[in-house]
């Protein structure tokens, strides 16, 4: 039996791991260094790393102050956790049909799902594999409407060029263990637009200004919002940081098998008319998950 999943360990997991008990600082060594990672690798304005993809989603909806009465589109064919974040803000996720090629959110219907109450776009790109934004965003746009991308397969996988989860207004990357990438339980918000950055800090860190405080910017710190603890463990953080530097390794590896499974069911898809996986030519997969109808 093939598992569904196996980590591949860089060698320097735990050393990482022991350089935090030995750290005398509490502010987030790893955590600092994994986010300017990702930032850089992935071209945003700001990465925050929180202790799931459900806890980014969640954070998400309270950056967009989601309250009852609001609507927000999302495709049926998801985890969780895309709408679970919706209905802990007392809103209404509206569940639209998937493409049958991608079995992502079908753009085309979108129009049909929007009424007067419509907030935003909840877009799901399933196995790494993208959405088709271009459609989505303007109808977004158009519209006043935020975009908050569930990218939580997506690490590494592209759409035209642009990292999937840093298109829209926010976005959000999975390390859970069954990712291509992982630390256990993990995650990232990507803050594309730059009015969010703030605010985003003050939320994830309880709603006080820590992180102000923790940059020098302030003599201490204070309560100024709603918020949780969103933060990601800086352990994880270390495992995470390990695993990012030889994330384009484990990408390509991962490419290449895929490669050879494609190859063979393209003789099963000849013979007994097998579907195959849809890779849209916009579309730079990443070879997380695939599936075979």
């Amino acid at each position: 039996m093939l598992p569904f999943h196996k980590v591949k360990l860089t060698g320097h997991e735990i050393e990482y791991i022991e350089q935090v008990f030995l750290d005398t600082h509490v502010d987030g060594s790893f955590g600092k260094q994994c986010e300017k990672f990702l930032e850089q690798k992935f071209k945003t304005h700001k990465a925050l790393l929180t202790c799931s993809g459900t806890a980014a989603l969640e954070l998400a909806a309270l950056l967009f102050d989601l309250k009852p009465g609001d609507e927000v589109i999302m495709p049926s064919f998801t985890f969780v956790s895309t709408a679970n974040a919706v209905l802990l803000r007392g809103a209404t996720p509206v569940f639209v049909d998937i493409r049958p090629d991608t079995l992502n959110l079908d753009e085309q219907a979108l129009e049909k799902a929007f009424t007067k109450k419509t907030r935003g776009i909840l877009p799901v790109h399933y196995a790494g594999v993208s959405c088709e934004m271009d459609t989505i965003m303007s109808f977004a746009t158009d519209r006043d409407l935020f975009v908050l991308e569930d990218a939580a397969h997506c690490y590494g996988a592209k759409y035209k060029g642009k990292a999937l989860g840093t298109i829209g207004d926010l976005g959000m990357v999975s390390f859970h263990h069954t990712k291509n990438i992982g630390c256990g339980e993990g995650g990232v918000l990507f803050v594309s637009d730059t009015k969010y950055v703030e605010r985003a800090e003050i939320l994830r860190e309880k709603g006080t200004d820590r992180s102000k405080f923790i940059r020098g910017e302030v003599d201490k710190y204070s309560w100024r919002d709603i918020g949780s603890s969103f933060v990601l463990s800086d352990i994880l953080a270390a495992f995470l940081y390990a695993q990012l530097k030889q994330a384009q390794e484990t990408t390509d590896n991962r490419l290449k098998i895929y490669k050879q499974y494609e190859e063979g069911f393209n003789l099963l898809s000849e013979q007994y008319g097998v579907r195959l996986p849809s890779i849209p030519e916009y579309c730079e997969h990443n070879a997380h998950t695939r599936e075979i109808n």
